[in-house]
């Protein structure tokens, strides 16, 4: 298995500018959100907990994030966790405001994302390595923290390894 360098110096190397990175902290949440909505129905109550393919896929998602690191686990398992509690919320709603919801979100978080990579001068990450789909939210987390000061070593080696960030010309 990749190491959390590997997988966050490999996506690293697919946004270079600072522009693609922005766009990524409003359309990867957006996309995750999304695909949580959608996946939200069908849904069964049991026990006070909605049961759903939603739940599935976070608790496999904080599996391999939790098997990377621990702390990004946790922090991505908080994140997911209310993202399920937004896709039940809206899975019992009307099926046209859960389906606008779902795929409103899912097209808007990818054209913000498009738009990034038209920025970058590259492609997505996920088109050369489908591993790119569940470490761009990771890699969103991790840039936050590092934005924060937060976890330099690992910064220096992600960095180290996907080279520096800089502007493109448009």
């Amino acid at each position: 298995m990749k190491t959390l360098v590997d997988h966050l110096s490999q996506y690293a190397s697919y946004h270079r500018d600072p522009r693609n990175i922005v766009t990524h902290f409003i359309g990867i949440p957006m996309i995750v959100l999304a695909v949580t909505i959608l996946l939200s129905r069908p849904g069964w109550q049991v026990a006070g907990m909605w049961l759903s393919p939603a739940l599935l896929a976070a608790a496999a998602s904080v599996w391999f994030y939790l098997r990377l690191d621990l702390r990004f686990g946790l922090v991505m398992g908080l994140l997911l966790g209310l993202c399920l509690w937004v896709g039940q919320a809206l899975a019992v709603q009307a099926t046209g405001l859960w389906l606008g919801a779902g795929v409103g979100g899912f097209v808007v978080g990818w054209i913000i994302q498009f738009v990034g990579h038209y920025y970058e001068g590259r492609k997505p990450a996920f088109v050369d390595d489908v591993s790119g789909l569940i470490i761009g939210p990771l890699f969103v987390v991790a840039e936050a923290a590092f934005m924060l000061g937060l976890c330099p070593v690992l910064k220096q080696a992600v960095e180290s390894h996907a080279g520096p960030v800089a502007v493109r010309p448009m």
